[in-house]
């Protein structure tokens, strides 16, 4: 378990004890803040593949069991690595340290296979978040489109298209947490 402390206006300071466990089915309702319902029933996919042992889908999650961190780590995207991939954490309670705790236990899981390289994707646009992989630990080494589907206000598809840097970290030689 880690606690995690927000700090709020005129110094108020929350904390919040927190755990890191497997995303469930049942957990999918209590995920409507990480997207859309499509994005959701992608989510609800890819759990399939972690119960198949082809992906590991992890929560970070709080005292009363509610997920407010999110993301995958997909064990067929790259030899002899494995890609973390929908990372998320709930808008409010960004920037305390949940996306860092959901990073290494990713990274864990990827060790505990005896895989010695983590990767991922980010978007371009998406400078905070490349701040925060490259804090720890991970180097930029090239660049790649992508395209998912994305649902709209009112329930329209379309096809989102972006730029990614791609980033790797080597795990070897890491100390477990």
């Amino acid at each position: 378990m880690a606690v995690i402390t927000q700090h709020g206006p005129a110094d108020a300071t929350v904390v919040m004890p927190v755990s890191v466990r497997d995303l469930l089915p049942r957990d999918l309702p209590a995920c409507a803040w990480s997207g859309s319902a499509t994005h959701l029933r992608h989510v609800e996919r890819e759990l399939a593949r972690a119960a198949a042992g082809e992906a590991d889908y992890l929560a970070v999650t709080t005292a009363v069991d509610l997920p407010v961190a999110i993301g995958g780590v997909n064990y067929q995207a790259a030899e002899a690595a494995g890609t973390l991939w929908q990372l998320a954490v709930l808008p409010a309670l960004r920037s305390c340290g949940l996306g860092t705790l959901l990073i290494r236990a990713a990274e864990q899981r990827i060790r505990d296979r005896g895989l010695r390289r983590a990767e991922l994707a980010v978007e371009e646009n998406n400078p905070r978040a490349q701040a925060l992989y490259e804090r720890l630990g991970y180097v930029a080494y090239g660049r790649e489109p992508d395209a998912w589907d994305e649902e709209g206000p009112d329930g329209s598809i379309r096809r989102y298209r972006t730029m990614c840097v791609l980033m790797r970290k080597d795990l070897c030689g890491l100390a477990r947490p």
